[in-house]
């Protein structure tokens, strides 16, 4: 398989999978954070630098029915042009033949923006003709779209086969895939997960995965009173999904029968009610009233957490401690960020995956101190569950 390093690109014309559906401000229309465009930043500068020309299509958003003036990629332009240190023209459509006029004759060094492929529904459907028409957009097909590399969509895996000699996947996706082959390969010791989050059915597959891989798996967020409630803990009025209580318990014994330590929060910080300014105390995990629900880990459970991380080699957090959305119950998510933060510095490799997670490494600002923050949140967990991700297997097959 070809590498972006060994691959010629003088006077060709990439066209990249990139993807771009960040978060708008509803009134400026302008970019609240640019983490996915900056991260494929270097995949475009090497192209450029390398003699060619870069063709950038992307989604944005949920478009119903073709176009929608929110959902424009035109609102992005300058957030792009703005890190990438230079103007790009933006096509209008993605395969109108205005679109195709801009991209035919491209000169060294330039770069297009492509229009929403989700204003044509044949994106999400796969469509082999729509995939062929994009095609035409370029001499070279990149995927550095890991956010959308488990959807089986037009740009993301059908377009490949027009390319057969001629595609690969850019720097962004290379590290997500190194970053997770590291954490689940790697022979050095410890190596913890920490999984948070509010339910247990969301992360069944991916903790199933991990009790094979790690020595130590922390749980925490509201999954973690089901697993209390499974041990006859009181968890009052707390989210627990019953149906689960039965695995729960299967999980607890495959883990000691796999020798990894599995560790539950001792103390939670319970509430009256579901909102910032409900009464707040202090109680046992097992021991919570009813009336009261646990929304954040205790003290004592950040010190042994704590513990555990600042001792490992390698590290996989995935899913917030608490509802750290509510500034009275973020101190248990920040200390266990903070603590992959301080491991990072000692030595440990830590791998940030999930929604939730990124935004809060980002809210507390140690996304720089930690080994990578992963772009996508559903592709990374698909891909440590061990599924073969649509995008991913059009590049390599």
């Amino acid at each position: 398989m070809t590498t972006i390093d060994q691959y010629s690109f003088e006077n060709k014309r990439a066209l990249i999978r990139v993807d771009f559906n960040v978060p708008i401000d509803s009134k400026t229309m302008k970019v609240t954070d640019d983490t996915r465009i900056r991260s494929v930043i270097p995949t475009i500068k090497k192209i450029i630098n390398s003699g060619g020309s870069v063709v950038l299509m992307s989604h944005l958003g949920r478009p119903k029915n073709g176009f929608e003036k929110k959902y424009s990629l035109k609102n992005i332009v300058p957030t792009i042009s703005e890190l990438l240190g230079q103007d790009i023209t933006f096509a209008g459509d993605c395969i109108g033949e205005a679109a195709f006029e801009i991209t035919h004759n491209l000169k060294p060094g330039s770069v297009v923006l492509l229009e929403n492929l989700r204003f044509y529904s044949e994106e999400k459907k796969g469509d082999l003709d729509f995939a062929k028409r994009l095609a035409k957009h370029g001499d070279v097909y990149i995927n550095d779209a890991f956010g959308t590399a488990h959807r089986a969509h037009a740009s993301t895996s059908v377009i490949a086969q027009f390319f057969p000699n001629d595609k690969m996947f850019g720097y962004l996706i290379e590290k997500e895939i190194k970053s997770v082959d590291k954490v689940l390969n790697s022979s050095e010791k410890p190596l913890t997960a920490i999984v948070g989050g509010a339910k247990v059915s969301s992360k069944i597959t991916i903790i199933e995965k991990l009790i094979e891989k790690v020595d130590y798996l922390i749980i925490g967020g509201g999954m973690a009173y089901t697993f209390v409630k499974a041990q006859g803990g009181q968890v009052g009025n707390s989210l627990v999904e019953d149906d689960y209580l039965e695995l729960a318990n299967t999980i607890i014994a495959k883990a000691k029968e796999r020798n990894v330590e599995l560790l539950l929060p001792i103390d939670t910080l319970i509430a009256d009610d579901f909102n910032n300014d409900a009464t707040i105390k202090s109680c046992l995990t097992k021991e919570i009233p009813n009336g009261w629900m646990g929304l954040d880990i205790g003290t004592e459970s950040i010190a042994k957490f704590e513990k555990v991380i600042l001792e490992s080699k390698l590290i996989l957090w995935n899913g917030p401690m608490g509802v750290f959305e509510m500034s009275n119950f973020q101190n248990g998510t920040a200390a266990i960020a903070k603590s992959v933060a301080k491991a990072t510095t000692k030595g440990a490799f830590s791998l940030i995956g999930g929604g939730d997670s990124v935004a809060a490494i980002n809210k507390f600002n140690l996304a720089n101190q930690v080994s990578h923050v992963s772009t996508g949140g559903g592709a990374m967990l698909e891909y440590l569950e061990g599924v073969e991700l649509p995008g991913i297997a059009a590049i390599k097959h």
